[in-house]
């Protein structure tokens, strides 16, 4: 068994509660572990030790930051397969993606945000005329709360902590209670690199419980959160009145949009990608899969084929292009979804069905599925799945599929397939969508900005975006 404990004030410690959580191994579904489901006295002391660190690294230098920021980076790389294996033990992802996405992902982002602090600018503005300069100080929040969602565990983790211990806030930070480990390893590694005691401090549980202990602390007075859209709301209503900073990065339902004059066999295998990735448990999957009807069924029957060739299997195998799902709950609803399409006069193409796994026959595999549906406003389309499945559907002109991609709640990313320049610009402008990729996908430079509109989320994560989150602008003007 694989006990883990809370990190407050650099040290490891049991919950003071002593409430635990089962942890699943969703390759075999085995319980390997257990988790602190923490309390509010639980997060009140990581708060104190956050709230006692705070004033020296707030005024720590902007070179010792990144120094060690850069070093926590340096670490994860030289660590690459110890959390490699255990982001994939833990989520159910392949080793194979763990190795080559997550962890090197997760290392960038230390070192994206060390180096971006030193070039962090703020403005001057010299009022002519009045003998006067405004100029704009930018300063750290104070304690900040960030809490990550289980389909990128430490990706996304250090993408929210990163940015703030940047800036000069000290952390309170909860990962998924569904899959802990990575996080409760960062904190050896955080020790090792000479992050000072107190300045990150992460507390595992619920979000019913550790989670709304965070959120509702009056002091924290920042909440960064990725995860659904329900939870995202909730966060608000409580939030909001206590007058906190709030970045909401939500769900999505994201159109994939397929014309005639693409570059067809480069679209083809990004849209296999594009829509099985992490078992399809990305928020930026393009799970609506709009094709041109001139080629409507050349492409349906390419994409079934090879579809039909991924292999399920288990995470540690260097074939599996599909792993685990990360529960038996996800698993059930993402089933319970596919049997919504048939009701809805859906077309199973291919998949749909569980898959067991020879000597892993407990674990949570599912074929990856392709739907046909006879029009867009069905609830596979309309609602996040957020599993390996998804629905095709030909279209007849610009407008047509235009309005079919904007009709979601959701607007996070659309993917955008042509080679046509008018077009392009058009749709670019017109989608509603946080993120538009034309002729590519999960394409990502860390310096722009990242978010959705809609019911996808508030605000906007990435590059000086994130560091101008992290921070409170004040002006300051001198007559002279």
């Amino acid at each position: 068994m694989e006990n883990i404990k809370n990190y407050i004030n650099g040290e490891f410690l049991l919950p003071l509660a002593n409430g635990w959580i089962n942890n699943y191994n969703p390759s075999n579904g085995e319980v390997y572990g257990e988790i602190p489901n923490s309390s509010k006295e639980d997060v009140e002391s990581a708060y104190i030790a956050a709230k006692t660190a705070f004033p020296t690294w707030s005024k720590t230098t902007l070179e010792e930051r990144s120094r060690i920021l850069i070093k926590i980076s340096e670490l994860l790389e030289a660590n690459l397969d110890r959390f490699a294996e255990t982001e994939s033990k833990d989520n159910g992802k392949p080793i194979s993606l763990a190795k080559a996405v997550d962890i090197p992902r997760a290392a960038s982002n230390f070192r994206f945000f060390g180096n971006a602090i030193t070039q962090f600018a703020s403005e001057s503005h010299e009022s002519v005329g009045q003998n006067a300069i405004n100029y704009t100080l930018r300063q750290p929040i104070g304690v900040v709360g960030c809490i990550s969602p289980w389909n990128l565990p430490l990706y996304l983790f250090t993408w929210k902590i990163a940015p703030a211990l940047a800036a000069g806030n000290c952390v309170v930070a909860k990962p998924s209670e569904v899959t802990p480990m990575t996080a409760y390893l960062l904190g050896e590694i955080c020790n090792e690199a000479g992050l000072p005691k107190g300045v990150l401090n992460i507390v595992h549980g619920l979000g019913t419980s550790t989670g709304q202990a965070i959120i509702e602390h009056p002091d924290i007075k920042a909440i960064s959160f990725t995860g659904g859209t329900a939870t995202g709301a909730h966060i608000a209503r409580v939030a909001a009145p206590l007058f906190k900073k709030l970045s909401l990065e939500l769900g999505g339902k994201n159109p994939n949009i397929i014309f005639a004059d693409c570059d067809y066999e480069d679209m083809l295998n990004t849209t296999v990608r594009s829509s099985f990735a992490n078992q399809g448990q990305i928020c930026l999957c393009g799970s609506r899969i709009f094709v041109d009807a001139s080629i409507y069924e050349k492409f349906k029957k390419d994409f079934v084929e090879k579809v039909k060739a991924l292999k399920v299997g288990h995470p540690s195998e260097a074939d599996t292009n599909i792993g685990a799902l990360v529960s038996k709950s996800h698993l059930e609803k993402v089933k319970d979804y596919i049997e919504i399409a048939k009701d809805e006069n859906g077309t199973i193409l291919c998949g749909g069905n569980e898959v067991t796994v020879n000597g892993y026959e407990n674990g949570y595999y599912l074929e990856p599925t392709v739907i046909e549906v006879p029009n867009d406003d069905c609830r596979v389309n309309q609602e996040e799945v957020f599993g390996p499945v998804v629905t095709i559907m030909p279209f007849n002109s610009e407008n047509e599929v235009l309005e079919m991609a904007n009709k979601v709640k959701y607007g996070l990313s659309a993917t955008l397939w042509t080679n046509d320049l008018k077009r392009t610009m058009k749709l670019s402008n017109q989608l509603q969508a946080g993120i538009v990729w034309v002729n590519t996908w999960m394409m990502r430079d860390l310096r722009t900005p990242f978010g959705g509109v809609k019911a996808s989320g508030v605000g906007r994560e990435g590059g000086f975006e994130a560091l101008r989150f992290f921070t409170e602008a004040k002006n300051v003007c001198i007559k002279y």
